[in-house]
């Protein structure tokens, strides 16, 4: 379902930064119990998490290749969700998703957001990374 708006996208060069956003596209919904991540895709490529973030904030997972340079957060009083892109390179080039309302995934080990199975999704922003 897309019940979610990304915006912020756009064309930078390398080095640069841009902040996403993601805002329900009714101001009736909230996902405050639930799971919130941000996905890309590159052309040609497979769909990969980004960075996925617990109800609280407490909880936050980066994907390997944006470790260190991504933030997420989120402000479940105005149910929006961000992404700080910092020190953006070509490889990051892709269209950004917004995705909201998995369950946490509970293990031996503690509870996560690990998943691909989240029941609302944004159109997509696309960020280009220049050099």
């Amino acid at each position: 379902q897309e019940r979610l708006v990304e915006s912020g996208g756009g064309s930078v060069q390398v080095g640069g930064s841009l902040r996403l956003s993601c805002a329900a596209s009714d101001s009736s919904y909230t996902f405050s119990n639930t799971c919130m991540g941000w996905f890309r895709q590159a052309e040609g490529q497979a769909r990969e998490v980004v960075a996925v973030i617990n109800t609280g904030g407490t909880y936050k997972y980066y994907g390997l290749s944006v470790e260190g340079r991504f933030t997420v957060s989120r402000d479940n009083a105005k149910n929006t969700m961000y992404l700080q892109m910092n020190n953006l390179q070509p490889e990051d080039t892709a269209k950004y998703y917004c995705a909201a309302g998995a369950s946490p995934i509970k293990t031996d080990w503690g509870t996560h957001c690990i998943t691909e199975s989240y029941s609302y999704w944004g159109q997509g922003t696309q960020v280009t990374v220049s050099s």
